[in-house]
């Protein structure tokens, strides 16, 4: 049993030999992991091993997986992989019971000695969602992000640890249970290297931190404030790319969220933040709001970069919803995926005054 940012962490496997690791609130009884039953084969036995190949125009990595075609679909609520196992419905979390848990992904899009995919599942409840969660879960599942982004940033070949959900069936998840993953990349993802490299530059230029400049800029506009708690701020960023995005920046400045965990205040209030802004993106259009939730962290200190590309980043969330209005998506097109140009539907000024007054009355939990 290890202590990870103030959670109990039990490590264990899974029958085809891929890690699982449980967390549990500090001061919880001792677990000892369930044998997995099932009669799985080890990764990469008769399958299509995962390869990154890089594309000659750009320069840049493309994942191959062809594997994951063969990845469970939006299966019934009783044949749901990640909920609890039970008497003959056997899972991926061989317990019956547990609050949150990582694992090596079955289907993964990276596999070691060249990247790693795991799973974050936040609750055991199969019908909850993130907004759902008491607070004290939601905050548990920072430090769990700051734990995995601490393990895995000291992996051999690790570059960037991208921490993630893609949430709602219109982004095109594959089971609806509340869950993230977690990425590592032998390599820094183009749109984080772009922000790795203007933060890096900004800091080499003015001597100030951009992520802390523009934080304070949008707190003295208060236009595009959405939520300001008393450690971290939700605002949608003046050129948002997507309707409604938020940005959640806690105002302390680390690079990563285990950094961000020397200050755990600091680490509780994004998480609360976190989970207002969702709620208010929920009541926005009166259902789920279908999004990408988007850690940016520094990369790896084993990173090309190393420690100097570390010390200009702020780490903070980027939440991308998919809807621009009830019952409309907002659809990628030419523009975007040809030339990489964003249009936008809606005036990020209008956005944040309608996600304000969706959350009217409602506050941060304590």
């Amino acid at each position: 049993m290890a202590n990870a940012f103030g959670l109990s962490r039990v490590d264990g496997a899974l029958a085809d030999g891929r890690a699982i690791h449980y967390y549990d609130p500090a001061g919880a009884p001792p677990r000892t992991p369930c044998p997995d039953a099932r009669p799985l084969a080890p990764p990469g036995e008769g399958d299509r091993p995962p390869q990154i190949r890089v594309d000659p125009w750009t320069g840049e990595p493309v994942l191959l997986a062809g594997a994951r075609q063969d990845r469970t679909f939006l299966p019934a609520d009783d044949a749901c992989p990640l909920c609890p196992s039970a008497p003959g419905r056997l899972t991926e979390i061989p317990d019956p019971a547990y609050a949150l848990v990582v694992f090596d992904n079955r289907f993964p899009s990276m596999a070691p000695p060249h990247g790693r995919c795991e799973v974050v599942v936040y609750t055991s409840d199969h019908a909850a969602t993130w907004a759902d969660l008491p607070a004290e879960r939601a905050r548990a599942l920072v430090r769990v992000l700051a734990d995995r982004t601490a393990a895995l940033n000291a992996e051999p070949g690790v570059h960037q640890v991208f921490a993630f959900e893609n949430r709602g069936v219109e982004i095109g998840v594959t089971l609806t249970h509340a869950h993230g993953q977690i990425y590592a990349y032998p390599f820094t993802p183009p749109i984080l290297a772009a922000y790795v490299q203007r933060s890096t530059a900004h800091l080499a230029e003015v001597g100030r931190c951009l992520g802390c400049e523009q934080l304070a800029a949008e707190r003295a506009a208060g236009a595009r404030v959405v939520v300001e708690g008393a450690a971290a701020t939700a605002y949608v960023p003046y050129a948002a790319r997507w309707p409604y995005e938020v940005h959640v920046v806690p105002h302390r400045c680390a690079p990563d969220l285990p950094a961000l965990l020397a200050d755990p205040a600091a680490a509780d209030a994004v998480a609360d933040v976190w989970q207002e802004a969702v709620r208010r993106l929920d009541a926005l259009h009166g259902a789920p709001m279908p999004l990408t939730a988007c850690w940016v962290q520094a990369p790896s200190a084993q990173s090309p970069g190393g420690l100097g590309e570390r010390a200009g980043v702020h780490t903070h969330l980027r939440l991308q919803p998919a809807r621009r209005a009830p019952g409309k998506l907002k659809y990628l097109a030419a523009s975007e995926t040809g030339a990489g140009a964003f249009a936008l539907d809606v005036d990020p000024d209008d956005a944040a005054r309608a996600l304000r007054e969706a959350g009217d009355g409602v506050g941060l939990r304590g």
